[in-house]
């Protein structure tokens, strides 16, 4: 079989210099990622061999920015003066009116540390540990605390890692599961705001300040934030950010109590609110609603503790932003037979928190969107992908057992696990 072409990532920062098309070529691909400084707006993906003229390059240039632009300047989406001035001749004028856009948005200080207490749950994979503690401690901004919780480690590798950075501290959790390892982090941590920071990411340098910055609005009681790929070079990684991406967006969102009455009933998307490798929460939530049900996630269902734990804060009645500030990049599963085990996993625990959702809320319609419009979505999917089943359609199968897997193991076990308590 020929070999998938890569896509070479390129971040491309308009305060420097305007963005030139990339050069075509048959055998890559080319991931652009647009920023003003420190800020992400948007990303543009070119298919191997695509040829672009320098008006097309600009005219998809200026799309894929536009929705932040309207966000941080605060005009009317009708409005589009702007994009006149980006171009060669009004490059001037453009960079004047974009930096003061973004001026307010940029930190004329930031502070050496804030408050926040940094979890990295891990098991087994001293090497990843390294480089996330090695990263962390390079931060233009600190976490106050770093706890690293060694979740049933064979060895004692992970303990020695961290011995190696003495602003770190190491706590051993011997019962398996991420979500009991997310809880032990959450009641060890001693700040009012807690991330988890997954070990294979890497953090931007302004991430923890991001974070700590969203939360000085009272009324967030959670975050999520940007993840952008670290790489695209094979076909899994590629069917992952295209298909599966943890990618939100560039734009600020807000899901309160609006967003749960005008979906109440119609399995609330939750999943869309974020990904777990970059999300923060205020600690005294979870005093409030419980901590992660350690029936989903890594160890157990597989998946989808984040999702329910965003689920049940909304609930509440509190607030949740995705802010794309916050920024992680993270490194896909590069082989195929570890992304059908990935997704597996994540069907699996998609459908067991489902149900565990349909409890809390009997109105909520997960049921039926499970039982119901699951089978017609995957219907559809197998009459696209027959007869070949390549590229989105390689992980169909393994998706639908995890479905029916996830279903089975939510029965089996829903009056054996402990309910989340605070």
């Amino acid at each position: 079989m020929r070999p998938y072409p890569p896509y070479h990532i390129t971040h491309t920062y308009l305060d420097r210099e305007l963005a030139r098309p990339p050069a075509a070529g048959s055998n890559q691909g080319s991931y652009v990622v647009f920023w003003w400084q420190e800020i992400a707006l948007g990303h543009l993906f070119i298919s191997p061999g695509q040829e672009l003229t320098e008006t097309d390059y600009y005219a998809a240039l200026l799309a894929a920015i536009k929705p932040a632009v309207q966000q941080y300047s605060a005009l009317d989406a009708s409005s589009s003066v702007w994009e006149s001035w980006a171009l060669p001749q009004g490059l001037v004028r453009w960079r004047a009116w974009m930096q003061a856009t973004f001026a307010t948005w940029l930190p004329a200080a930031v502070p050496a540390q804030v408050p926040v207490s940094a979890i990295i749950c891990t098991r087994n994979r001293p090497v990843q540990l390294r480089r996330c503690l090695q990263q962390l401690r390079e931060l233009r901004c600190v976490a106050a605390e770093i706890l690293v919780v060694d979740n049933a480690p064979s060895d004692n590798r992970t303990q020695e890692a961290t011995q190696e950075f003495e602003e770190v501290t190491y706590i051993r959790e011997p019962r398996a599961g991420l979500d009991i390892a997310r809880n032990t982090g959450i009641r060890a941590a001693h700040y009012p705001v807690v991330t988890f920071i997954d070990d294979d990411v890497v953090v931007h340098p302004m991430l923890l300040y991001r974070v700590w910055e969203a939360f000085e609005e009272p009324a967030t009681a959670a975050i999520t934030g940007l993840v952008i790929a670290l790489e695209l070079q094979t076909e899994a990684q590629l069917i992952f950010e295209k298909c599966w991406s943890f990618n939100r967006g560039y734009v600020d969102k807000w899901y309160g109590p609006e967003y749960m009455q005008a979906a109440a009933t119609k399995a609330p998307p939750v999943w869309e609110i974020g990904a777990g490798a970059n999300m923060a929460f205020r600690k005294s939530i979870f005093e409030q609603i419980g901590y992660f049900d350690e029936l989903l996630d890594v160890g157990a269902a597989g998946c989808s503790g984040d999702s329910e734990m965003w689920y049940r804060i909304l609930l509440h009645g509190h607030t949740i932003h995705y802010c794309p500030r916050a920024v992680v990049y993270h490194e896909h599963r590069k082989e195929i037979a570890d992304l059908k085990r990935q997704i597996f996993y994540y069907m699996r625990g998609h459908a067991a928190a489902a149900l565990i959702q349909q409890e809390q809320q009997p109105q909520a319609g997960y049921t039926r969107h499970l039982y119901r419009k699951m089978p017609q979505y995957y219907a559809r999917l197998i009459k696209t992908g027959f007869p070949f089943f390549r590229f989105r359609s390689r992980t169909l199968w393994v998706e639908m057992k995890g479905l029916v897997s996830g279903i089975a193991f939510y029965y089996r076990n829903r009056n054996r696990a402990a309910k989340p308590q605070s």
